[in-house]
C-alpha cells in the first residue's frame, strides 16, 4: 500500500489473479481511474485502490505494460495524477529452443582440416535473450553410422559450427561411407541444469572427394611458342579464401613455375628437354595467418621432347682401312652419329646414306652403308691400290627433320701376309715387390712385321695369353716404332700369386691372308716374381657411414669396424664409442685406445703400418634448441603513445628450420606485463606487440615474453624484450 505516485512493478508471468498493490485514497479523492495497456486483465477497484491482474501475463506477447492512474473528487474531478504506473513481465523459462530447419543438409570434402566449419545449425529460444532461459547450448548426441570409437564430427556448442574432428579428418572417405546423419542437439539455460528444455534434429552429412588432390603428371612440350604464361594445371583447396603457394623441392637457379591465387598452375618459360627432362615440386596452401590448410601435393612435370637438335657426327673424319683382297660384302667399318633429342623415339632416330664417293673408279658403287646402323660394307669386289689408294665418301645422316654430312677415308692398304716376329723367344724374368705401384713399365718388349708400314696390316697389338687370368698386367704399343710396354695393371699380392709365369703374343688389327698363320715367332716368354713386404691392416669398407641423432649419449656403440691383416693374421674387430665431443674434434674409444676422428679419417695402427678409412658420421637434427628473439632492429614507440600502435617480432632457433615451422607467444605470467602489453598472432614466426593503455613513462620497459617452438619436444624460452618508449621525430622514429 501507498499513496498515489509513479511506480514501477516486476509481475513474473503465467500464474493466476493476483493483487499487485493498493493505493491510499487522499482527501478530496474517493475514487481511483486507471487508463494504458491493460491487456484486459490489469485494472484498478476505484474505490479501495487495489491494483490487479485478472489472469495470467505473458513476457512474449508483452513484456512491458504502460499505465496512468489518478484520483478523483466526488464530481469526478482530478485530485491528483495520472501517475505512471509501468508493469515490468518477468519471463520463466517456458519455451523450448526450436531449430530454423527441420533438417540440415551439408557436404564435407575427404581431408578436411579439423575444426574448420562445413555447416552451422541454428536454434532459437523465444524466452528473455537477457536470460540463461534463452542461452543455448549444442552438442552432438550421436552419428550414425558410427565405424570407430571416437566421432568423426565435432560441434562448438556456442555457435553450432559441424567440423571434422582429427579422427575425422583422417577417415573420412566417400569410397567408404558417402553419407552419414548427425543427431544434434540444442538446450538452453546453458545446458548446465536438468531442468534444461531440449531440442533435437538430424543433420545429413553427405561426403565428397577431397578437391585437394595432386593432378597427374603434367606433359609439356620443349621450346613452345606459346605466349608465357601458360596455365598447364589446376589444384583446389577444399577450403575457400586460401593463398596458394609453390615450395621448390629442388634448388634451382631459375624456377620456371608459378601458381595464381586461385590455385592455376603457370609454366613461366620455355623449357628445354636437354637442359631438364623433369621438374618436382609443392604446391601449398595456407590461411592469412600463414599456417598450412592442406597436407602439401607433390606436382611432377615431365618435358616433352620435340625435334629441335640435327644428327651429329661423333668424328670430324672417320678413317678406314681396307686391304686389298677383302671379299665383296665384309664389314669395313662403321660411321657413327648421335642426336640429343630424346633417346628411343623417332626424333633422335638417324639413317645413313652415301651420297657422294671419290674418285668414282673403277665404279660410283664400290661401298655402301646399312641405313640404321651406319655399318660400312664394300659392295661386291675387293678394292686395288692400282686404282686408287684413298677413297673419300659423304654420308649423309638425318633424322625427320634434319640432315648433316659425316666425312668418311677408306685407306686402300696392302694385304696382310707378314706376322709380327719377336726379336727375342724368351726375355727371362724380373722380380718386383708386391707393393709395386700400378702403372709402373717393368719390361719394353719389340716385335717387327715386314708389311705396309703404318697401316693396321704391320701395327702390331700385344697381349698376354696365358698366365694372367685376372689382367694384372697390361701392354701398351708405340704405334710410329711398335715397341710394347709392359706395365702393372692391378695391385699384387705376394700371398695370393707370388709367381707369374707368362706366354705373350703378337698380332696385328688387319687378318692375316688365308694361306699365313701365326706361329711360334708371334711368341714370348716371360716370367714375374713377386716378393713379401709387411702390408698394412685393411679395412673390409673404403667408408663406414652411419646417422645418429645429435643428443646421442656419451658412450654409445655408434659402429663397428673390421680390418684385416693381408700377412694372415686374425681379423680385428673395433666396437666404436663415442666419448667425447669438443670443437672440431671428436673423440672415439676403440677397444681400449682413444682414436680422435678428424677430417672424417680413422687412423688405426697394427705393428709398424698403419691404415686409415672415411667414417662419416650424419647428425640428425634434434630439437633441443631454444627459440630466441630474432628481431634485428629496436622495439620502441613514440610518447605519447596514442592506441593502436603495435610493432612486429620474430623468433627463431639454431634447429633445422623447415617450411611449416611455427611458433607461439605469450607474456610471461608477470602482472605488470599483462597490465601494459598485449600479444597476437602474425603468422607462424611473428607477433604483434601493442600498449594496451596509453600512460607510459619516457623510458624502457623490460618485456617478458615466452616463445614455444611446438617442437618435438616443444621447447620453451622466456626472454626479455627491451621496448623505448620516446620522443619521436617527424620521421617517426626516436630521437
Amino acid at each position: 500500500t501507498g499513496p498515489l505516485k509513479d511506480m514501477n512493478i516486476s509481475v513474473q508471468e503465467g500464474g493466476d489473479a493476483r493483487i499487485l498493490h493498493q493505493f491510499m485514497l487522499e482527501p478530496p479523492a474517493v475514487s481511483f481511474r486507471m487508463s494504458g495497456e491493460k491487456a484486459g486483465i490489469i485494472d484498478i477497484d476505484p474505490k479501495t485502490g487495489m491494483l490487479y491482474i485478472n489472469g495470467s501475463l505473458d513476457w512474449e506477447t508483452k513484456a512491458v505494460h504502460k499505465l496512468q492512474v489518478e484520483s478523483l473528487d466526488e464530481n469526478g474531478n482530478i485530485v491528483k495524477g495520472p501517475y505512471a504506473v509501468t508493469i515490468y513481465v518477468e519471463d520463466i523459462n517456458d519455451n523450448p529452443p526450436e531449430f530454423d530447419q527441420i533438417k540440415y543438409t551439408g557436404v564435407v570434402r575427404q581431408n578436411s582440416r579439423p575444426g574448420k566449419p562445413f555447416i552451422y545449425v541454428h536454434a532459437t529460444d523465444r524466452d528473455d535473450p537477457t536470460t540463461p532461459h534463452a542461452q543455448l547450448t549444442y552438442s552432438i548426441l550421436h552419428h550414425f553410422p558410427n565405424p570407430y570409437s571416437e566421432m568423426l564430427f565435432q560441434i562448438d556448442s556456442a555457435t553450432g559450427a559441424i567440423s571434422p574432428s582429427r579422427t575425422g579428418s583422417y577417415y573420412l572417405d566417400p569410397q567408404k561411407q558417402d553419407s552419414f546423419t548427425l543427431l544434434v542437439s540444442v538446450k538452453d539455460m546453458a545446458g548446465l541444469t536438468t531442468n534444461a528444455f531440449t531440442s533435437s534434429v538430424d543433420v545429413i552429412i553427405t561426403v565428397k572427394e577431397s578437391l585437394w588432390k595432386a593432378p597427374p603428371t603434367i606433359y609439356i612440350q620443349e621450346n613452345s611458342t606459346q605466349v608465357h604464361p601458360v596455365n598447364i594445371s589446376k589444384v583446389q583447396s577444399n577450403e575457400p579464401d586460401v593463398i596458394y603457394d609453390i615450395f621448390e623441392k629442388e634448388n634451382l637457379p631459375r624456377f620456371p613455375f608459378s601458381i595464381s591465387q586461385n590455385g592455376d598452375i603457370y609454366v613461366t618459360e620455355p623449357l628445354d628437354r636437354e637442359e631438364k627432362d623433369t621438374y618436382t615440386f609443392f604446391v601449398v596452401s595456407k590461411d592469412n595467418t600463414g599456417e598450412l590448410v592442406d597436407k602439401p601435393l607433390q606436382i611432377h612435370i615431365i618435358v616433352e621432347d620435340i625435334n629441335d637438335n640435327p644428327p651429329v657426327c661423333q668424328q670430324a673424319l672417320t678413317v678406314v682401312e681396307v686391304q686389298e683382297n677383302e671379299s665383296g660384302g665384309s664389314n669395313i667399318g662403321t660411321v657413327f652419329a648421335t642426336d640429343m633429342d630424346e633417346e628411343d623415339t623417332l626424333n633422335s632416330r638417324v639413317r645413313f646414306k652415301i651420297q657422294s664417293q671419290d674418285p668414282e673408279v673403277p665404279s660410283n658403287n664400290l661401298f655402301y652403308i646399312q641405313q640404321d646402323t651406319g655399318n660400312l660394307h664394300l659392295a661386291g669386289r675387293s678394292l686395288s691400290k692400282l686404282y686408287s689408294s684413298k677413297y673419300s665418301l659423304k654420308v649423309l645422316v638425318t633424322d625427320e627433320v634434319f640432315e648433316t654430312i659425316c666425312d668418311v677415308e677408306v685407306h686402300v692398304i696392302d694385304i696382310n701376309d707378314q706376322i709380327p716376329i719377336f726379336e727375342k723367344s724368351d726375355y727371362h724374368n724380373v722380380t718386383v715387390s708386391e707393393n709395386i705401384p700400378v702403372g709402373t713399365v717393368i719390361l719394353e718388349i719389340q716385335a717387327t712385321d715386314g708389311d705396309e708400314p703404318a697401316t693396321g696390316s704391320s701395327l702390331i697389338i700385344y697381349q698376354v695369353k696365358e698366365g694372367d687370368p685376372n689382367n694384372t698386367f697390361i701392354i701398351e704399343t708405340d704405334s710410329e716404332t711398335n715397341r710394347g710396354f709392359f706395365r702393372i695393371n692391378k695391385a699384387l699380392d705376394f700371398e695370393t700369386m707370388p709367381v707369374y709365369n707368362l706366354v705373350i703374343n703378337a698380332t696385328n688389327p688387319e687378318p692375316l691372308v688365308e694361306s699365313v698363320q701365326y706361329n711360334s715367332s708371334s711368341l714370348t716368354l716371360f716370367k714375374v716374381f713377386v716378393t713379401n713386404v709387411d702390408e698394412p691392416p685393411v679395412f673390409l669398407k673404403s667408408v663406414y657411414k652411419t646417422e645418429v641423432s645429435e643428443d646421442i649419449p656419451v658412450n654409445t656403440l655408434v659402429m663397428t669396424v673390421e680390418a684385416y691383416d693381408p700377412e694372415g693374421e686374425s681379423v680385428r674387430v673395433l666396437k666404436i664409442v663415442l666419448k667425447e665431443v669438443q670443437g672440431k674434434y671428436t673423440q672415439y674409444l676403440a677397444c681400449g685406445k682413444i682414436l680422435f676422428l678428424q677430417n672424417s679419417y680413422l687412423l688405426i695402427e697394427g705393428g709398424a703400418q698403419k691404415s686409415k678409412t672415411h667414417l662419416i658420421l650424419h647428425l640428425r637434427d634434434v630439437n633441443d634448441n631454444r627459440p630466441y628473439l630474432a628481431t634485428d632492429y629496436p622495439a620502441f614507440f613514440c610518447h605519447p603513445v596514442s592506441g593502436g600502435e603495435r610493432t612486429l617480432i620474430q623468433a627463431t632457433d639454431a634447429d633445422k628450420q623447415w617450411y611449416y615451422s611455427k611458433f607461439t607467444f605469450s607474456l610471461a605470467d608477470d602482472t605488470n606485463a599483462r597490465k601494459n602489453w598485449e600479444i597476437s598472432k602474425a603468422n607462424a614466426t611473428h607477433a604483434y606487440l601493442s600498449p594496451k593503455h596509453s600512460n607510459f613513462e619516457e623510458k624502457v620497459y623490460n618485456v617478458p615474453i615466452i616463445l614455444n617452438d611446438n617442437g618435438d619436444p616443444p621447447m620453451e624460452n622466456k626472454v626479455n624484450l627491451k621496448v623505448s618508449i620516446c620522443k619521436c621525430s617527424s620521421e617517426k622514429s626516436c630521437f
